[in-house]
């Protein structure tokens, strides 16, 4: 492990945070927020000491191994989210525990919330809020590379150790031009969705803040009662467009713009994820109609919007679902399961996984049936190597597991089995709200202590894929002698 390449490439993570920070700065010097501009400034003071430090003790030159960039991506996130919190704490909004869960909760695109009014939060405060998430979306280390300088040949470590879903792709030769162009999809993106949220009403800022948390499938609102305030289908309807593109993978788009249109209307993996929330949006909608007091129109507009929603891991609410029949909320959990595609900015166990999951199934029947047989998986036409389906049966195994151990911790701190297990199920899918105790209309602010502490490292591992998380604390991993 070559500590001194780490802490140099970690200082300018730091230091970009930094900077990132004199945007709400900007906006509280102008809106007065006095204390706000406070918490702000000294906040990106100390980033700027500690990425100073990280530089000072680091080295500039040295190509990075993969042991390298895991070690930078998962300090990097870590070190990026704690120095997130700064701003809540420093300003007196929230304590340490709650700050840290705010920022790790923004930052890993859960959207989930310790506060009990996000109104009595200083514009600028909002601001930083809905950026934690939108820089998070599409990945740190992405933008990272993308709009500072390189940090050497090793940058395709780092952009792999952060990306989602079981394979990862690169649409152009170089590491540094696919990260711009995948920024440049997002962003251009966010700008269309927040001018649309202004066409249908909205403020610029709550155009802007809500465009942030849709493209980057977060969810965080300015507003206590969320999109219920509006009560605008025009509206609903246009982020529900925004949740489902963000849903699909920003590299088949960047993909689909080099290379024709056809690619997406190929893709295997859209086609299912679309088909998973059409089904689902006839089924909560006919449950809806059948068994509430709801009219057609209104059972068909919840319906939608909430499938939409929970299926990206946006999680936006306009109706609680918490009180709806027990099949729609079945429907609602296995959405969050599932969640969105691989190299989206949706969590989830990710489609590609589940469809690849149904096909390593089905080529297990034929082989019992015929063992003499040759059969292997194929997607997208092209056949997945053996050590690809490994990796998806490992990570589903271990995103089960994860999803148990924190059930049971919610449970050991007196919490109900069923609403822990929901919760457990949408904080590691990033979805944010469960039902019952952090439901539609709940926050985490009641969680125990140990729980929230616990809910961290559960946004992490979601975030991460866990084993960029894991492999960190084997012991090996740290020894410098132990080639990779």
């Amino acid at each position: 492990m070559n500590i001194a390449v780490v802490a140099n490439v970690l200082g300018t993570l730091v230091l970009a945070a930094g900077a990132t920070m004199f945007f709400p700065l900007a906006l509280s010097v102008i809106l007065e927020e006095n204390e706000a501009a406070a918490a702000f400034l000294v906040s990106a003071v100390l980033c700027l000491i500690v990425a100073f430090e990280l530089k000072n003790h680091g080295l500039q030159a040295g190509r990075l191994s993969i042991r390298e960039g895991i070690a930078i991506t998962g300090l990097g996130w870590l070190s990026v989210s704690f120095l997130g919190m700064l701003p809540y704490v420093f300003g007196g909004y929230m304590n340490v525990l709650d700050g840290f869960t705010e920022s790790v909760s923004g930052f890993s695109g859960t959207g989930a919330t310790v506060l009990k009014s996000v109104e009595a939060l200083p514009m600028s405060v909002l601001l930083w809020r809905s950026l934690t998430g939108w820089i998070g979306g599409l990945g740190i280390i992405v933008i990272f590379v993308a709009i500072l300088p390189q940090a050497g040949r090793g940058s395709v470590f780092m952009m792999k150790a952060e990306s989602t879903g079981p394979t990862s792709e690169r649409q152009l030769p170089k590491i540094r031009d696919n990260a711009k162009a995948l920024f440049g999809v997002y962003f251009i993106f966010t700008a269309l969705c927040a001018l649309s949220y202004r066409l249908c009403g909205m403020d610029v800022f709550a155009a802007v803040n809500h465009a942030c948390s849709t493209i980057a499938t977060g969810g965080f609102s300015v507003f206590d009662d969320g999109i219920v305030r509006y009560n605008s289908p025009a509206l609903e309807l246009c982020m529900a467009f925004f949740m489902l593109i963000s849903s699909g993978s920003f590299a088949l788009y960047l993909t689909a713009f080099n290379h024709g249109i056809k690619r997406l209307t190929h893709n295997t993996e859209l086609r299912v994820y679309l088909a998973i929330v059409a089904v689902a949006a006839v089924l909560v909608f006919a449950d809806l109609a059948l068994e509430t007091d709801m009219d057609l129109l209104a059972s068909l507009r919840y319906a939608v919007f909430h499938v939409t929603s929970i299926s990206s891991t946006t999680a936006y609410v306009i109706n609680d679902f918490d009180e709806w029949p027990a099949f729609s909320k079945a429907v609602l959990l296995i959405l969050m399961f599932i969640g969105g595609c691989a190299g989206s900015t949706s969590g989830g166990l990710k489609v590609s996984r589940v469809v690849l999951l149904f096909k390593l199934t089905e080529m297990l029947v034929k082989q019992k049936m015929h063992p003499q047989m040759i059969t292997g998986v194929r997607l997208n036409g092209q056949n997945i190597p053996d050590e690809v389906m490994i990796g998806v049966a490992r990570y589903f195994f271990a995103y089960i597991i994860v999803d148990i151990v924190f059930a049971m911790i919610m449970v050991m701190n007196g919490l109900p089995l069923v609403e822990s297990t929901g919760v457990s199920i949408s904080t590691m899918g990033s979805v944010g709200p469960g039902f019952g105790f952090a439901g539609a209309t709940s926050t985490y602010e009641e969680l125990p202590p140990l729980c929230k502490i616990a809910a961290c490292g559960v946004m992490f591992l979601g975030r991460l894929e866990i084993f960029t998380v894991a492999v960190m604390f084997t012991p090996e991993f740290w020894r410098r002698k132990k080639g990779w």
